[in-house]
């Protein structure tokens, strides 16, 4: 019979030559770590496509109110799904706008000379509320012009930790304004 002694002293050389061997540590210390670094990475990957969007919804949104300013809107008699569609066709490179009308959002309200101008948030409990007019303005009429465009972008990051949704299903709001009065 043996004794129970040597099986003792091979446990702790097993335990001692695995603390001692280096090899695969470093693969170790990454499987730690990546899901922290890629987390990271992919929440600052998708806030800077948000603010790139954000910018390109700012510049469509002054490209296609620019239709109003010059009469082209008034002259043609614009519907609101026309001028989305215009609007659209500005940012269809960073949104998914075209035949799905349903993200883009679209108030146009004129004011008298004089009266203040108040622009409310149009998110109530994290739901994008109205009420969203459209109405042309009259051309050579000395009214301001508000025209805002929402849209709202679904986010994907924030599954994971990361927040920057202000709408519900986990999705952003991107807004643009333009405001102006209509050439004479």
């Amino acid at each position: 019979m043996s004794s129970p002694a040597p099986a003792r002293v091979s446990v702790r050389n097993v335990f001692g030559r695995f603390r001692r061997n280096r090899q695969g540590s470093a693969a170790v210390e990454f499987a730690l770590i990546a899901p922290l670094f890629f987390g990271m990475l992919f929440a600052i990957i998708e806030t800077a496509i948000v603010f790139f969007a954000g910018q390109v919804l700012e510049q469509g949104m002054a490209d296609t109110a620019r239709l109003m300013l010059t009469h082209e809107a008034q002259d043609t008699a614009m519907t609101e799904a026309v001028f989305k569609t215009k609007l659209c066709d500005r940012i269809k490179v960073m949104f998914d706008c075209q035949g799905n009308m349903a993200n883009l959002t679209v108030d146009v309200k004129t004011f008298p000379p004089g009266t203040v101008i108040t622009i409310t948030d149009p998110i109530v409990s994290g739901s994008l509320t109205g009420p969203f007019t459209y109405s042309l303005p009259p051309s050579g009429s000395p009214n301001t012009v508000v025209v805002r465009a929402f849209y709202q972008w679904q986010l994907y990051v924030t599954r994971f930790g990361y927040n920057i949704s202000d709408l519900n299903g986990s999705q952003r709001l991107l807004a643009a304004t333009a405001a102006f009065h209509v050439e004479p």
